[in-house]
């Protein structure tokens, strides 16, 4: 029992979930930008889920970003207008809630953390299952980044965080295609600036930005904290195996023999 009251990480089918040090800050500001990638970034992906699809159903259903897009523009009057009350309240509920969620759980996986670190317990290399691999391997932040950037999900893949990857996958083909913006862009780029512009819907147009800067930060972060694993887990190792050697690189004084 006692082994396994404190793990720092552990893998499973769908990846490998770890506590790590956290800005609660950071966590807020994520969520702020949208609902549910505070918790993905707490390894917290149920609940991370769920909120990403209110967030999408309660303001299509609210008009929340056609209001914003007035609203910038400056057309106040027509932004209230469009906006439907009976959604919009659950809307903005839930926002706040799963902000002060992810801040709250921010500030106390710190702690576990913290304690997680003192138990030092061992951390598995690798897991196998009928129809996955997993280990902990070095990954490059970069790569990882790069990959989001171009194709938001594929830096969750390159961490083997398969089922956000996919998830994530799905939803940007369909921003993509809802806010139809391929389709703008080849008109821009044949010079058609006034049709570009006209093929665009902005409702779905305005989840983009945020989607892909939170999976670019999401896969940097997480690849980073592959790496403090591996090295963890080898250090772990060499400790455990070489503990009755009788070789020593320090004396007790720290001056080398």
């Amino acid at each position: 029992m006692s082994s396994s009251r404190r793990p720092v990480a552990k893998l499973s089918l769908f990846g490998i979930t770890s506590l790590n040090m956290r800005n609660p800050y950071m966590v807020l500001w994520w969520s702020a930008t949208f609902p549910g990638f505070g918790h993905f970034l707490l390894n917290q992906y149920l609940r991370g889920t769920f909120l990403t699809l209110s967030e999408v159903i309660f303001n299509t259903l609210g008009n929340v970003n056609e209001a914003i897009v007035y609203t910038v523009c400056g057309n106040f009057a027509k932004a209230t207008a469009i906006l439907e009350p009976r959604y919009v309240i659950g809307y903005i509920i839930i926002y706040f809630v799963s902000m002060w969620d992810c801040y709250c759980s921010a500030v106390y996986q710190n702690k576990l953390y913290s304690i997680a670190q003192l138990k030092n317990e061992p951390l598995p290399s690798m897991r196998l299952f009928t129809s996955e691999v997993q280990y902990i391997q070095p990954k490059s932040p970069l790569s990882a980044a790069m990959l989001s950037l171009f194709f938001p999900g594929m830096g969750q893949l390159y961490n083997h965080r398969i089922g956000l990857g996919f998830y994530a996958m799905f939803w940007w083909w369909l921003y993509v295609a809802l806010s139809r913006v391929h389709e703008s862009l080849i008109d821009l780029l044949s010079g058609k600036l006034t049709e570009s512009i006209a093929v665009l819907r902005a409702h779905w147009l305005l989840f983009m930005p945020s989607v892909i800067g939170g999976c670019v930060y999401h896969a940097f972060i997480k690849a980073k904290e592959h790496n403090m694993l591996f090295n963890l887990e080898q250090r772990q190792y060499l400790a455990e195996r070489y503990r009755s050697s009788g070789v020593q690189i320090f004396g007790k004084s720290g001056e080398n023999r």
